[in-house]
């Protein structure tokens, strides 16, 4: 379990395939502190650590993630934003993620705020996934909180600490992020729609 709290930024350093399954290789400021078989959120999905090679890990994505997250989007370069699992005893700063991506949202419009910007991202809406005002959401891995929450999208505001400490800075209009909906509203739309 994690919190969207990101410890770190990763950068994309080699890609490969095998067979239905890539391969990607990450150097972070923590990669040389993990442990084979550590589960690390890596832009909010939930990979296993398979390898490590100094300030480099490695980690494989399944076909099935692939079709459901952005990691296709990812080349050589990109920033990915990292974070550990939470400690038993840890503190709770974000709010409840699983690392399960729910689907991938697009940006549709940054405003910049003078000190802050403010994301605007569309999804495609079903029961589950939905967003309130003031309610969480977690993006790229992310916890956020949501400004303003229409049916099919919503906006978060990004303050100058989370842009320069996140991948926010690399979104622009037209990207795919991935998205968790907070897992109390999920399950609180699936006992409402079991009562109907």
């Amino acid at each position: 379990m994690f919190t969207g709290i990101i410890e770190t930024l990763g950068t994309i350093r080699t890609i490969r395939n095998e067979r239905s399954n890539v391969i990607f290789e990450i150097e972070s400021a923590f990669s040389a502190e993990l442990k084979v078989d550590q589960s690390i959120a890596h832009n909010g999905v939930c990979l296993t650590v398979t390898e490590i090679n100094g300030s480099i890990h490695s980690v494989t994505a399944i076909a099935e993630t692939l079709q459901k997250t952005n990691l296709n989007d990812w080349k050589t370069g990109t920033y990915v934003n990292l974070e550990r699992c939470m400690p038993a005893n840890g503190r709770f700063d974000g709010h409840i993620v699983q690392g399960h991506v729910d689907q991938v949202g697009i940006c549709t419009k940054i405003v910049d705020e003078a000190g802050s910007w403010r994301f605007t991202f569309e999804y495609e809406p079903h029961n589950q996934s939905i967003t309130v005002e003031k309610g969480s959401i977690c993006v790229n891995g992310v916890s956020l909180t949501v400004v303003d929450s229409q049916e099919n999208s919503f906006s978060v505001a990004i303050i100058p600490y989370t842009f320069e400490h996140t991948n926010f800075q690399q979104i622009a209009v037209g990207t795919r992020v991935n998205l968790e909906f907070d897992i109390l509203g999920k399950y609180i739309a699936k006992l409402l729609e079991k009562n109907k």
